[in-house]
């Protein structure tokens, strides 16, 4: 029985090497475009292993989207993308703790129906409320500002982590807060002391999800923002080459890597931690 258990993890390392280098060569690709000169951009004699990786590699790309020509457009760009984000993922981790609770804690009419909006409304077309909102934003004067971006990723993401958090609340035996609240203390003293530390790996899921969908947005942050507000995902698309013949690849590529890194870091800091707020909630205890 082991032997056939080691033979078929084997089987699934073998098949996943496939699937991790056509993952892995779209990255590589983007990040050996970031290095690239205008020249090497063009000329493939300048490059190596089949005009994949230049010869002599430059980070002007780099300098170009932070101190260069595209410096206006990109860092005030970055500055946006990671105030939305983290305001968005605070907020919607707050709010979703609070309802979530609620909703797996106590029985009133209508909770069934509440999760079941809220699971179809996480499904709704971005592309569909994106017109609506731009002419209801237009006129209350929430276009081109942080909030109004904050707003709509609240509507996508809260629903969601409602329906995760609510599973994994579900998953905390009763018993745990009635002994805490024996013991004298209040209702609120036994959810901050004893079912938010339990429930921290869904917590800390729901919150990856929340900041990933606030910072890969692209059809809110170009539709709702004109400048002042407008995101990294959004930016990308004005960039411009020195000239109207030129397409600015490189800089385009360089400002991926860099919206990239923040990702990766999470995912390989906390990778534990997400697999560990996944697969906890999957199975109702």
């Amino acid at each position: 029985m082991a032997k056939q258990s080691a033979k078929g993890t084997m089987t699934y390392t073998w098949l996943s090497i496939p699937i991790i280098i056509w993952t892995v060569i779209p990255l590589l690709w983007i990040f050996s475009l970031s290095l690239k000169s205008v020249e090497a951009l063009s000329l493939p004699d300048a490059n190596t292993f089949g005009n994949f990786f230049p010869k002599q590699p430059t980070l002007e790309n780099y300098e170009l989207i932070f101190t260069g020509g595209a410096r206006d457009l990109f860092v005030p760009a970055l500055m946006n993308s990671i105030i939305v984000s983290l305001i968005a993922t605070v907020v919607a981790v707050i709010l979703a703790t609070f309802c979530a609770y609620a909703i797996a804690r106590l029985d009133f009419p209508g909770k069934a129906l509440i999760l079941s909006t809220a699971l179809g409304v996480s499904f709704f077309p971005v592309i569909s409320l994106a017109t609506p909102l731009y002419d209801l934003w237009r006129r209350i004067g929430l276009f081109d500002t942080i909030p109004g971006l904050i707003l709509p990723y609240l509507s996508l993401t809260l629903p969601l982590a409602i329906w995760t958090m609510s599973a994994f609340f579900q998953q905390i035996p009763w018993e745990m807060e009635q002994a805490a609240q024996v013991d004298g203390a209040t209702s609120w003293q036994a959810f901050r002391k004893v079912i938010v530390p339990l429930a921290a790996p869904g917590v800390f899921t729901t919150g990856i999800i929340t900041f990933f969908t606030a910072w890969n947005d692209f059809v809110f942050a170009s539709t709702l923002t004109a400048n002042s507000a407008r995101t990294v995902p959004a930016a990308l698309a004005f960039f411009t080459g020195a000239s109207q013949f030129e397409q600015p690849t490189g800089a385009i590529a360089a400002a991926a890597v860099v919206v990239t890194i923040p990702v990766v870091i999470l995912v390989l800091i906390f990778q534990r931690r997400i697999v560990a707020g996944l697969t906890s909630g999957a199975v109702k205890g």
